[in-house]
């Protein structure tokens, strides 16, 4: 079976591919994500549980909690709260929550877990850490989360912010 060269190719196309190395990146690995208002941010791969899709009706509303809370969904069997991390870190435009679905990163620190609701995922990132900076300053009710900054290297120059998840589930932000 492993002989046979059926299995190698298909419609007359040669399968037979150029395989190159992998390349061995350098730094950390990071998300990109979008807030509402088109905010670009990140958060490094090791502060995050998981990335999901939700539809609204899988978010079960919390009657008088606080704001910035979505609602809880159950994640593995563990029912955690999904908050809007853009109306958190103080962003003008309100997540858009009436469409098919709602994409949310579950951070975790310390066995603390929150699901944050954004509008958009992007990309994965390899960053030296040690070469970001803050470029421009931050919001004043984002700025306690920023780690640092850096910008793309396309054409569009967008400047990301890095966020520190740890900050952000440990925050004093959500008791009020």
């Amino acid at each position: 079976m492993v002989n046979n060269p059926e299995l190698y190719t298909e419609s007359g196309l040669d399968l037979s591919l150029d395989i190159k190395p992998l390349e061995n990146p350098e730094g950390e690995l990071h998300l990109r994500f979008y807030l509402a208002s088109g905010e670009a941010c990140a958060f490094p791969a090791t502060g995050i549980a998981e990335v999901m899709q939700q539809t609204p009706d899988q978010i079960a509303p919390i009657p008088n909690a606080s704001p910035l809370l979505l609602g809880t969904i159950n994640l593995r069997g563990r029912v955690i709260w999904v908050a809007d991390l853009g109306q958190f870190l103080g962003d003008s435009v309100a997540l858009k929550t009436d469409r098919p679905s709602i994409p949310v990163i579950a951070i975790e620190d310390q066995e603390q877990i929150i699901g944050l609701a954004i509008d958009s995922i992007g990309e994965m990132d390899w960053l030296d850490v040690e070469q970001l900076a803050i470029q421009q300053p931050p919001a004043d009710t984002m700025a306690p989360f920023v780690q640092a900054q850096w910008q793309t290297d396309d054409e569009n120059k967008m400047l990301i912010n890095l966020l520190n998840p740890a900050k952000i589930l440990r925050s004093a932000r959500w008791a009020s």
